[in-house]
């Protein structure tokens, strides 16, 4: 799954540098200027993409403060194998949205754009946070084909440590904002591993409710709670309550 994820994002990225073979274009970059676009509520790091090779040219050494791997050791195929499984998806629809959001822009408004989306990603120690992604154009040839790109990941897993991602593009120099963007459903999520129902009864397991306060809470019986319980142990593989509880916190799926 993921190495065919990999390959379909190194499609998108190669499409959004529409297919040039101009790498020589006049690379200034001007970091402490750029990085003053960016509001940060949290650890984050930033970080140089070649669209052209789908690789990173540098990455900065706060990264080991948001997922705990060394600048040395992150690379563009160990941070997408440790999206969350659920937002692989919505990772791919957002930057197929944004590449065809940038392939209708004029050459000359292509630097005036920051995209900004949100997925959950698994630090180095198997816990999983909430990244926001914030991306600007640093570098594109005079046909406005993005070449560079400086993005900062930034931890808001306090702010948002649930619901669904969302994708901005963000105006710049006066540019109009688009928020909230429902992107271009191209890839569609696996099927996920509990119901919505259990993921709910997980949720105040986590949160310490005995199956009589679930089912006072929800409504329906401790009977029901309960073999809701036995089928979330067996489909998540656990043996008991703690180690449910233990894998759930890990695993993001609560």
């Amino acid at each position: 799954m993921e190495i065919i994820s990999f390959d379909k994002a190194k499609e998108i990225w190669k499409r959004i540098a529409k297919s040039t073979d101009n790498d020589s274009v006049s690379f200034e970059l001007e970091v402490h200027k750029r990085l003053l676009d960016f509001f940060h509520v949290g650890n984050y790091y930033y970080y140089i993409f070649n669209c052209l090779t789908a690789s990173f040219e540098f990455v900065d050494a706060k990264v080991s403060q948001v997922l705990g791997y060394s600048d040395e050791e992150l690379s563009v195929p160990l941070l997408f194998n440790n999206i969350h499984p659920e937002d692989i998806s919505y990772f791919l629809n957002f930057e197929h949205t944004v590449t065809d959001f940038f392939n209708r822009l004029p050459a000359d408004k292509v630097l005036k754009y920051k995209v900004s989306h949100d997925y959950r990603a698994r630090r180095r120690d198997g816990r999983y946070i909430r990244i926001l992604q914030q991306v600007t154009t640093i570098q594109c040839d005079e046909n406005g084909a993005v070449i560079r790109t400086l993005g900062v990941h930034t931890d808001i897993t306090h702010l948002k440590p649930e619901g669904e991602p969302t994708l901005s593009f963000i105006g710049l120099g006066g540019e109009p904002s688009y928020y909230n963007v429902k992107p271009a459903v191209i890839f569609l999520p696996d099927k996920p591993l509990l119901t919505k129902r259990e993921r709910e009864i997980l949720k105040l397991i986590v949160e310490g409710q005995s199956s009589d306060m679930i089912a006072a809470n929800l409504f329906i019986s401790r009977n029901t709670v309960n073999v809701h319980r036995r089928n979330i142990l067996a489909k998540t593989e656990t043996a008991s309550l703690a180690e449910l509880v233990g894998k759930a916190i890990r695993e993001g799926w609560v």
